[in-house]
């Protein structure tokens, strides 16, 4: 095992010989999103096309290559990895990866969470829990099982309720994230939050973003979330308060129900100037920011040399251009996304 030397601030010891990842603005880059897979057993509305083309398979990085390469990000500073999709819990074998990042925590890492919506849960609640996840979000823009169906087009309410409460059962703490989609589920706003609060559970709502085609048009989905908390502040008193997960929802505090009620806005208020995460994708492609399509391929640098020295230097050069913001432009005139990946490509 390497020997670990010295620290960047409060983030966990590095392996000699790596260097910390400190982009072009002087953010250090602690935080690694990993989609492990593309593809998802839903097909939500606002996030894919109905009729999807995913990657083939023998494109995909091993999950033992993702182990390395993740094990490179945590030598070189990154203290919390979150496994994303299209959906991870499809992924075949995927808790092997689970299982051996959770070995890590506590030497480099100090957290390893995951995001899925749902629909696996109740089959691997325990596993997460017992490879050292202790913290999930859950993506639920709706609790009408028709409503749901309508949005996902093929997911089922009952086996996502069914997938929380056996999170909840071993343990785990559940954020319940809500794309706020307008004439959809506004209205429905109130009922979420009760619901979460009523379980223990923070619920964050985001902005829909122009990523990917798809059929729907998101003009017509917008809702900008300063509307949102507005309308929320009819029936509830919000108070803003300094929490963080290490993600760029800000958070407050409602105070009839005493629970946690974040935000995410990157089209009305973008969060750029505390980022301090990359996002890697399940064939070793870095994004180095979720708005842009700049991205530096690692697959090469991996499978050149058993050496990490290579890697690392690919690594270094890519976060060299970390952009200091996105720019989320929809085109209204064609009606074309700002970005043409769909968002199941980097998870988010």
């Amino acid at each position: 095992m390497n020997t670990r030397v010295g620290t960047i601030g409060n983030a966990s010891p590095l392996v000699a010989g790596a260097d910390p990842m400190i982009d072009p603005f002087g953010r250090a880059v602690t935080y690694l999103r990993v989609s492990v897979t593309d593809r998802c057993d839903f097909r939500c509305t606002y996030c894919m096309a109905e009729n999807m083309t995913f990657l083939p398979k023998k494109d995909l990085l091993t999950l033992e290559e993702l182990d390395r390469l993740c094990s490179a990000f945590i030598a070189k500073g990154v203290s919390k990895i979150r496994l994303t999709g299209g959906e991870p819990l499809v992924r075949k074998n995927i808790m092997y990866l689970v299982r051996q990042l959770g070995q890590k925590i506590g030497s480099g890492l100090d957290e390893l969470t995951l995001t899925t919506n749902g629909s696996q849960l109740s089959r691997h609640a325990e596993e997460l829990y017992d490879c050292g996840v202790r913290r999930i979000n859950v993506s639920l823009d709706t609790l009408d099982p028709d409503k749901f169906r309508k949005i996902t087009r093929w997911g089922d309410f009952d086996k996502v309720m069914e997938g929380i409460d056996a999170a909840q059962k071993a343990g785990l703490k559940i954020k319940l994230n809500a794309v706020a989609l307008k004439d959809f589920n506004d209205a429905e706003m109130p009922e979420l939050l009760r619901f979460a609060h009523g379980r223990g559970m923070d619920l964050t709502v985001i902005e829909t973003m122009p990523m990917g085609e798809i059929e729907e048009d998101r003009t017509d989905q917008y809702l900008p979330l300063s509307k949102l908390r507005a309308d929320l502040e009819d029936q509830f008193t919000l108070a803003d308060i300094d929490y963080q997960t290490g993600g760029p929802a800000r958070y407050v505090r409602v105070e009839e129900t005493g629970g946690r009620l974040g935000f995410i806005t990157p089209m009305t208020h973008n969060f750029c100037e505390s980022c301090n995460r990359v996002r890697l994708t399940c064939t070793g492609t870095l994004y180095m920011c979720l708005g842009q399509n700049d991205a530096a391929d690692l697959r090469a640098s991996l499978r050149a040399t058993e050496d990490d020295a290579l890697l690392h230097a690919a690594i270094d050069e890519a976060i060299t251009r970390k952009p200091k913001g996105h720019d989320f432009i929809i085109d209204r005139t064609h009606n074309r996304p700002a970005v043409a990946r769909h968002m199941s490509v980097t998870g988010g």
